[in-house]
């Protein structure tokens, strides 16, 4: 039975050293690759291809674009340059991408607007396409470079239309017909961070931000010194513009507490104990009634849970 065994072993070794210099020379389809340059060679699409691997068998893509090549034409190639290569299906395929750069929306923007300055375009303004997904692809071995041509602009209604051509050093490249409107910009002040109800905003708390003019609220803050000291009536999110209905003054007197009446005559300091009757804040003036006399008087707040009565309001301390 052991001699049997080995018997088995070493006739599986002899047809495995007889069918290796077969599958050395079997080609491998490449079913998906990309291509640096104008052309497609054998060696692209096959591993193996032996002396014909340079072979040019196709043309590659416009960049950013990619052809795909069926079983039948793949056989027909592989079989013409004789290539030990059949598919297992027609199904099989090879996918065939060229190596490129991409010029993102972006850095066209930039491109676009360096153009219309010649128009008279302002330069702070904001360049707002009309493909918000345009992309360009220029082949990798080029330079990634944006040309702006046959630019019209209307200053009236902003808007534009322009002829972009990429790369912008290559007769043959690829043009782009581009339209679009520029927008006016305003820098406004933000929150950084996340402001609970009743926190006070300092200016570690604040950040710029550019932002389109047409789409700020006619209440929106614009100035820092409208935010510094404010507190918010409910909790606001970062990096959103402010609106002035969603901040105040914080509350240094609450409805209910108990606060001091101060008043302040010639040669006299006299003060009392006495309970709001409605919420506010700094210099302004709000209800107070007296603890002993149940007497209301109005007072002006002049700090936390202190308020100055005026002289008129005397009886008020009694």
């Amino acid at each position: 039975m052991r001699i049997l065994k080995q018997i088995l072993a070493l006739a599986s070794l002899l047809l495995a050293l007889a069918a290796a210099p077969a599958l050395a020379g079997q080609s491998v389809l490449n079913k998906s690759t990309t291509v640096r340059g104008d052309v497609i060679r054998l060696g692209d699409l096959f591993t193996n291809a032996g002396k014909y691997a340079g072979k040019t068998v196709a043309y590659t893509p416009q960049p950013g674009k990619r052809a795909i090549f069926d079983a039948r034409w793949l056989y027909r190639v592989a079989r013409g340059h004789g290539l030990d290569w059949r598919p297992m299906s027609r199904l099989d395929q090879a996918t065939v991408e060229r190596d490129s750069l991409v010029i993102g929306r972006e850095e066209i923007t930039d491109y676009v607007l360096a153009a219309l300055l010649d128009k008279g375009a302002d330069p702070d303004m904001l360049v707002d396409l009309g493909n918000r997904r345009l992309r360009l692809y220029v082949p990798a071995e080029s330079s990634a470079t944006v040309a702006v041509e046959d630019t019209t602009y209307d200053q009236r209604t902003r808007r534009f239309t322009a002829i972009l051509v990429a790369p912008a050093d290559d007769p043959s490249a690829q043009r782009v017909r581009v339209s679009g409107k520029l927008h006016q910009m305003s820098e406004i002040p933000v929150l950084s961070r996340r402001v609970l109800k009743d926190e006070i905003i300092t200016k570690r708390d604040i950040k710029w931000i550019r932002t389109r003019s047409d789409r700020l609220q006619k209440d929106t803050l614009t100035n820092i010194a409208d935010l510094v000291g404010k507190t918010p009536k409910r909790g606001l999110r970062a990096g959103y513009p402010v609106r002035i209905s969603q901040v105040r003054r914080p509350l240094l007197v609450t409805k209910g507490s108990l606060v001091t009446l101060v008043l302040r005559v010639p040669n006299m300091l006299l003060t009392a104990k006495g309970r709001a009757l409605d919420n506010g804040s700094d210099g302004d003036t709000i209800r107070i009634s007296n603890s002993q006399s149940n007497t209301i008087v109005e007072a002006v707040i002049t700090g936390f849970n202190k308020v100055s009565v005026r002289p008129l309001n005397r009886i008020a301390m009694n």
